[in-house]
């Protein structure tokens, strides 16, 4: 399976930001749509990657006045990301070794959506239910 059947069950609700958006912005995104990364996109390609991590690290290591920084300053760039064709299984390996949690889905250039491990774990989780099933039903058959 691949990464486009992924994004056509999520929908195509995305949430992106510009480089020039606060990171006080940028937090209150992540916080109204219970997300936990925004894409940077500047004309529709990805700049990188802002996510609850980049929160974490930047509220640890400074005072307050972080929360007026631009994203495209405390970014992570560039952004690892994946093709709409590309194997669920290669993606769930890339976000395991380089231990990251969100990966924009990237096609000509341009942003297309994005997957969380989660949804790549959710949807493997229910193919391996639906193969178990079928197994099932074929051996009752038999």
């Amino acid at each position: 399976m691949t990464i486009a059947a992924i994004l056509r069950g999520k929908g195509a609700a995305l949430v992106t930001v510009s480089p020039e958006t606060t990171v006080a912005g940028a937090i209150a995104l992540l916080a109204e749509h219970r997300i936990g990364a925004l894409p940077v996109v500047t004309d529709g390609v990805v700049r990188g990657i802002f996510s609850e991590r980049d929160v974490v690290r930047l509220l640890a290591g400074s005072d307050s006045d972080v929360l007026q920084a631009r994203v495209q300053d405390v970014m992570t760039a560039p952004a690892l990301s994946a093709a709409p064709g590309d194997a669920v299984l290669a993606a769930l390996s890339l976000m395991t070794q380089r231990r990251i949690r969100h990966l924009p889905v990237v096609e000509d250039g341009e942003l297309r959506g994005i997957v969380s491990i989660g949804d790549l774990v959710k949807f493997r989780i229910e193919r391996i239910e639906a193969e178990a099933a079928a197994m099932r039903d074929y051996i009752q058959q038999v």
